[in-house]
């Protein structure tokens, strides 16, 4: 029974006993005191009006708990609107109204860093210390559907230190099998370059393999332009697209279109993977790329990137391998040269000390042939031999071991190579 209708009832019986109490008494004796009791209900009812309604307003301003916690599970755009029906003073009252809410834009900057340490048995200028990339990365969502993200690094050189965008991307989420993005990002070509982006942290080496390096010229490493990707329904096969449309190379084919296309003709890259639900931690997939050189020199070059990965990403074991094919055909001679990279790294997190050890393997080698007239990229065989150590949950320590080899003939380099890389 609500309150208000307890206090009344109970009013009203005690009414009736003093009236039937009255008629034994004396005419003046009874009615000052039931006049006094009605004026009583009166006000009680009044007060009980007053309390009903400022509960009902506190029940409309503030979400009650299982409110609160929907509010944290629906989208960004549906917490919004949650928000807005709160009035302003309970939203700064309210802690968990204030996390509710959403703002664009929203500026998130994550940061990455490592310093250096190299010693090998040949005649080197740049072995001893180095400070390696610092590199942030920025994150803004600007609507529920719309949101932007940017990479840029700086790098230590000789007499200064050289800035780059690395990446600069304005993304439009449709859905899970559209979104499109504009800008420039890493070429979707292969596994290496869209799964491990600047900051050496993010991988478990201490570089990157010889044919996606940075500044490399095997393939494209960046590309401007726009994107599309998404998945494909596909049930327990897990697959995905990337399709791509950009300047390609510039005229010095480690340097992407900043600033405009080398010639009138696009490149494009078709990429797509499959990651199968009952093969957990299992990718394997292949890309197409498709530009027209325009080198320094005045040549014509048709290129063509073909690329076939397969992974295993489980903790235990680790396995990265990666095939790569370039084809340059010369346009007016119909002369063709035919270059392969190919690398397998396999890596095994011990169940050691919180899991904080994990040595690795890597094998990756390089053909070039030698009437190639466009790359200043030799034959190259690489071993590293290495193992990494977490420090702690966002930096961690990596030593290596390689041999390496550059050009037909030529000797074998031994060399130690450390790094502290960290992420803040």
């Amino acid at each position: 029974m609500r309150p208000r209708l307890l206090v009344i009832l109970v009013f009203v019986l005690l009414n009736r006993a003093l009236v039937a109490q009255s008629t034994a008494q004396e005419p003046s004796e009874s009615v000052p005191s039931v006049q006094s009791l009605l004026e009583r209900i009166q006000r009680l009812e009044k007060r009980i009006n007053e309390l009903e309604d400022h509960e009902r307003q506190n029940a409309q301003a503030q979400p009650d708990i299982s409110a609160s916690q929907v509010t944290s599970e629906k989208t960004p755009a549906e917490a919004g609107s949650m928000t807005m029906s709160s009035s302003s003073e309970d939203m700064h009252s309210n802690p968990a109204v204030r996390e509710a809410e959403v703002h664009y834009p929203s500026l998130q900057i994550r940061g990455f860093a490592d310093v250096d340490f190299s010693a090998t048995d040949a005649n080197e200028t740049n072995s001893g210390f180095n400070l390696g990339q610092l590199v942030l990365h920025l994150a803004s969502p600007l609507s529920s559907k719309v949101s932007y993200f940017g990479e840029i690094s700086f790098t230590a050189q000789p007499d200064t230190y050289g800035v780059s965008v690395e990446r600069s991307i304005k993304i439009r989420h449709y859905n899970d099998y559209f979104k499109m993005s504009f800008g420039k990002y890493h070429t979707p070509i292969g596994y290496w370059n869209t799964a491990f982006h600047h900051g050496a942290w993010l991988q478990t080496t201490i570089t990157r393999p010889e044919s996606v390096k940075f500044g490399g010229t095997l393939i494209p490493v960046h590309f401007v332009g726009l994107q599309t990707e998404g998945n494909i329904p596909s049930g327990d096969f897990g697959l995905s697209y990337s399709v791509g449309v950009g300047n390609g190379r510039w005229s010095i084919l480690n340097k992407a279109g900043d600033d405009g296309d080398a010639n009138s003709n696009r490149a494009w890259v078709v990429r797509v993977n499959a990651q199968p639900s009952k093969l957990y931690g299992l990718q394997l997939g292949g890309s197409v790329y498709r530009d027209l050189l325009t080198p320094t020199g005045g040549a014509i070059r048709r290129e063509w990137i073909e690329n076939a990965y397969v992974t295993w990403t489980k903790r235990r074991p680790e396995v990265l391998a990666e095939f790569t094919n370039v084809r340059h055909g010369d346009i007016q001679t119909d002369q063709v040269w035919n270059s392969q990279a190919y690398y397998v790294q396999m890596a095994y997190r011990l169940p050691w000390q919180e899991n904080k050890w994990k040595p690795y393997f890597r094998f990756e080698h390089i053909h070039r042939p030698k009437s190639e007239p466009d790359w200043d990229v030799d034959d190259f065989v690489q071993s590293t031999l290495g193992i990494r150590y977490d420090i702690t949950t966002y930096a961690a320590f990596k030593g290596e071991y390689r041999n390496t080899r550059r050009g037909v003939g030529e000797p074998s380099v031994n060399g130690a190579f450390f790094q502290t890389a960290f992420t803040f």
